[in-house]
């Protein structure tokens, strides 16, 4: 049994972006261990195979179609879960999309159709369910972040700047919630297997780095669901994976202007050899 269901006997999550990718891989790990899951993804069809997969391995599952950008549908969703559910012990605001593109080129509504999903879907996500855990007194708030906050990657900016958003909305939670007995977590993991572009409006060469870099990685969503989950347990605020995540954050500290450098000399190579795929 994972530490975080001995803080929460109840055992009553929340997951966004819970169809496939590290959403999904969460929710087998949370249904293995006992927990009642509110799986909330924009895929309904993909959301209803998971479910039917995740059922297998115990539990309870409720399902909701959810575009997490979209404010008022997810007060609906979270009222729902909350009625449904009868509160909440961990909120996993997980959704999110990647992208990229020179800073001048990415479109401004592609700007805000990522802030709407990556940064607003976490803000709407605690501002809906903080109340309840408040009234409750309890509670684990899992924001997914990225390594990309620490390294910010050129032709990023859109996806850096949501996920560093995330790491400061995370920080300022955690403050505020420790004296309600409401712990947050802010996960920053580097490339693993997820399909996080799937929706990428940057092309073609985007989606090629990506894959890249993933399979340089070599990191499945479970292995991160399980470190996760180990670590939140442990009420470990920032949880940076894996070791060459932990790398960047030391270095970008410690040397900010070679590391920088660093970055670049890396995304260069990744996408020369992108383009001769």
């Amino acid at each position: 049994m994972y530490l975080l269901s001995r803080s929460h006997p109840a055992k009553r999550a929340f997951i966004t972006g819970a169809a496939s990718g590290l959403g999904k891989a969460f929710c087998i790990e949370l249904a293995k261990d006992g927990w009642n899951l509110g799986m909330a993804d924009i895929n309904v069809k993909e959301l209803g195979t998971a479910a039917a997969e995740i059922n297998a391995f115990g539990g309870k599952t409720w399902l909701y179609p959810l575009d997490v950008s979209d404010k008022e549908q997810y007060a609906k969703v979270a009222q729902a879960f909350l009625a449904d559910a009868g509160g909440i012990d961990l909120l996993f605001n997980n959704a999110g999309v990647g992208d990229g593109g020179a800073f001048e080129e990415y479109g401004l509504e592609n700007y805000e159709w990522m802030v709407g999903i990556n940064q607003m879907g976490v803000v709407y996500g605690c501002h809906y369910f903080i109340p309840a855990m408040k009234k409750q007194r309890s509670g684990h708030i899992l924001n997914t972040a990225s390594a990309a906050a620490i390294g910010c990657a050129p032709t990023m900016g859109a996806y850096n700047m949501t996920k560093a958003a995330v790491v400061a909305i995370s920080e300022t939670l955690y403050g505020e919630l420790m004296d309600h007995n409401i712990q947050v977590s802010c996960i920053q993991p580097t490339y693993f297997r997820t399909n996080v572009v799937q929706y990428a409006r940057g092309g073609e060469l985007v989606k090629k780095a990506t894959q890249l870099f993933i399979e340089k990685s070599g990191l499945e969503a479970d292995t991160v669901a399980q470190e996760i989950l180990n670590r939140a347990g442990k009420k470990e605020l920032y949880i940076i994976l894996p070791e060459a995540a932990r790398k960047m954050w030391f270095f970008k500290r410690l040397a900010p202007t070679w590391f920088r450098k660093k970055v670049k000399e890396q995304f260069m190579a990744a996408m020369s050899k992108a383009m001769r795929r």
